[in-house]
């Protein structure tokens, strides 16, 4: 069997071939580079001689993206290939729906014509499809009302719904597929081993923001809001170690069967505030640095966190990582020697 993986240059994606070549699984990476490493798939071929095949390709080159499927045998897609920033979304949507929408249209329709099907995908869907969940829906359960507040959230759940029925059609052909949608929370964290690491351009992310400025790389962390209804006035994220999130894929890879989709979402089930997230990297860094209080911004819910009932009960996925200092440290481990992230 061999896993394609879009997106595989990416922070997440690479986290994937990384775990999937140390499974012993055959790994495919596709990546356009726009956003992705070629470094990152460099040192996992490094890693693992023979092991890696590395496709720079854009996933809306469909004639690309089939030509990979059957030169490899392609069984099983994990599709982690999208533009990620929610504010770049609201500013350039067509962008936005070019690449995670008509992007996933494509990988699809060559699942569909290659040669041998593509039989197993894992779906990188997002929090951000349930917008702002009502507070009696906190933590929140994949019940919960989906009403993205973002083009890149109606991207994410758009996906869904394409996906869904494109299942239907491959039930109603006799030929299912095993589907799984995984809306992930906040992604935070390096492998253990500090091979590979988070390197985005712009970063926007709160944790690597902070180490940055715990690096001198930035002169201030802005806090976005202080007078939240929570314990400290600013707004609280569940924050998922990449690692653990790689492990829910793996497994909706294993167990997940042809039939109905499934969706799961995957995060830690509490959550932490932005002023925890700023102690937690003081003390793991031993490093002060200037926070400058700012208003609130709009679409910012107080509180985001996961259930973790359904993902735990169904495909046995539990955090490993779930104190902050140590999901914080991972990625410092990694920062402190990659000060300009791939480039250092």
């Amino acid at each position: 069997m061999t896993v394609l993986v879009t997106g595989g240059a990416g922070y997440i994606g690479s986290h994937a071939v990384q775990r999937l070549l140390r499974d012993g699984e055959r790994v495919v990476a596709l990546d356009n580079e726009f956003r992705g490493h070629a470094k990152a798939m460099q040192l996992l071929s490094q890693a693992h001689p023979g092991k890696l095949t590395y496709v720079k390709a854009d996933i809306n080159d469909r004639t690309k993206v089939l030509a990979t499927m059957d030169d490899h045998g392609v069984h099983t897609v994990m599709h982690f290939a999208a533009l990620a920033y929610v504010g770049e979304s609201v500013s350039q949507p067509l962008n936005y729906y070019h690449n995670n929408v008509s992007g996933l249209i494509s990988v699809l329709a060559a699942c569909d014509a290659a040669r041998v099907p593509v039989q197993k995908f894992v779906f990188s869907s997002s929090c951000a499809t349930y917008g702002q969940p009502p507070a009696n829906m906190i933590p929140v359960p994949e019940t919960c009302p989906q009403s993205p507040v973002s083009p890149y959230g109606w991207t994410k759940l758009h996906g869904e719904h394409i996906l869904r029925d494109f299942a239907a059609a491959r039930a109603n052909a006799g030929n299912p597929i095993a589907l799984t949608m995984l809306r992930y929370f906040n992604v935070a964290g390096s492998d253990h081993t500090g091979l590979i690491g988070e390197d985005h351009t712009p970063e926007t992310h709160m944790i690597p923001v902070v180490l940055q400025a715990a690096l001198g790389l930035r002169s201030e962390v802005g806090i976005f809001g202080t007078d939240y209804p929570t314990p400290d006035g600013t707004c609280i994220r569940d924050y998922v170690h990449v690692e653990d999130l790689i492990d829910a894929h793996v497994l909706a890879m294993a167990k997940v069967k042809p039939g109905t989709p499934a969706a799961y979402n995957v995060g830690i089930g509490k959550g932490y505030s932005v002023r925890e997230i700023i102690d937690a990297t003081r003390k793991v860094t031993d490093r002060q640095f200037k926070i400058v209080e700012q208003p609130r911004r709009p679409g910012d819910p107080p509180m985001l966190y996961n259930d973790s009932r359904k993902i735990s009960s169904e495909l046995g996925w539990k955090a490993k990582f779930t104190d902050l200092h140590e999901i914080i440290g991972t990625a410092w481990r990694w920062f402190q020697k990659h000060p300009q992230g791939y480039r250092s």
